[in-house]
């Protein structure tokens, strides 16, 4: 399967929703006012975001009326288009250290899937020839840094950790140094799940950033947000706290295939400036992708319908 398929499998439930409701707002003759205010709803509804959902369609309706275009169907895909640019205005690639290790920090709340990104990850690297290691940094949740270190034996990654309620900046320390010593491609940070109105830990995890900073210059070289492609709106709210606290570099969506808010991606990008940066499309090591915003858009809009590719 394809990417472009494995996008749109995983974005059905938001397509199929977008779909027969745009269908529903473009019954024949009565593209007017009440559709695109139909379509606006449609939009909010799968969390495009309220900004981005009226850009979206006030910019459809100027081309519409200035290009006199009465298609429903290139209506469709006017605001695929939109959708795209607004994607691809943010879109930039994981960045890779001139200087090995290339270090990646994973954040977020509790059950966003870190851990198994930061095992997606790692094999994304092991897969090429790369070494990688990992810093288990989630010392506070039972049995983390086992579920870590079983996901390390299937990528082929070494693994830093230390006993459980240990301070995750010490284990920062350990793997920073491991991972110069024996001269590694990744360093992945799995860090533990927080909520974002928790100060305290908030501030643990700056401290982590600090400290892989001290020893690695220029790293962390990404600060990735994991976020749940189920959580909608939410999801925002999170970008924003984190961005704030930490300077969050890209975005991770992960587990689309729940979820019928996959416009998320547009709320973050719109709203935040935020790159989605990689995206979830399977349960497979392999099923870990780069984002394409022109593919994510294409696959919001696909529906069911048998006339799209």
């Amino acid at each position: 399967m394809g990417l472009f398929e494995k996008l749109k499998a995983s974005l059905s439930k938001t397509s199929a929703f977008l779909r027969e409701g745009i269908d529903r707002a473009l019954r024949p003759g009565a593209i007017g006012p009440e559709s695109f205010e139909e379509i606006e709803a449609l939009l909010i509804q799968v969390d495009v975001g309220v900004k981005a959902a009226g850009e979206i369609v006030e910019e459809v309706k100027e081309r519409l009326k200035r290009e006199k275009i009465q298609d429903p169907g290139r209506l469709v895909s006017l605001i695929e288009e939109k959708v795209a640019a607004i994607l691809s205005t943010t879109s930039k690639p994981l960045r890779v250290s001139d200087s090995p290790p290339t270090v990646y920090l994973l954040v977020g709340v509790n059950g966003s899937g870190k851990t198994t990104t930061a095992a997606k990850l790692a094999y994304r690297w092991t897969s090429q020839g790369k070494t990688a290691i990992a810093a288990a940094c989630d010392t506070f949740r039972a049995a983390a840094a086992e579920q870590l270190e079983v996901w390390s034996r299937r990528v082929g990654m070494e693994i830093i950790k230390h006993q459980e309620g240990s301070d995750p900046a010490a284990v920062a320390f350990d793997a920073a140094h491991a991972a110069l010593a024996r001269r590694k491609d990744l360093l992945v940070v799995d860090t533990a799940g927080r909520l974002h109105t928790k100060k305290n830990l908030m501030e643990e995890l700056r401290k982590v950033v600090r400290v892989i900073a001290r020893e690695i210059p220029g790293a962390p070289h990404e600060i990735l947000l994991v976020i749940d492609g189920t959580t909608g709106q939410n999801g925002l709210i999170q970008a924003r706290v984190f961005t704030e606290a930490v300077g969050v570099t890209g975005v991770v969506l992960t587990k689309l295939d729940g979820s019928a808010k996959g416009g998320i991606a547009v709320a973050i990008a719109g709203e935040l400036g935020l790159p989605i940066k990689l995206v979830g499309v399977g349960e497979g090591l392999d099923d870990l992708k780069d984002f394409d915003p022109a593919g994510f858009a294409k696959a919001l809009f696909a529906g069911d319908r048998s006339d799209q590719v």
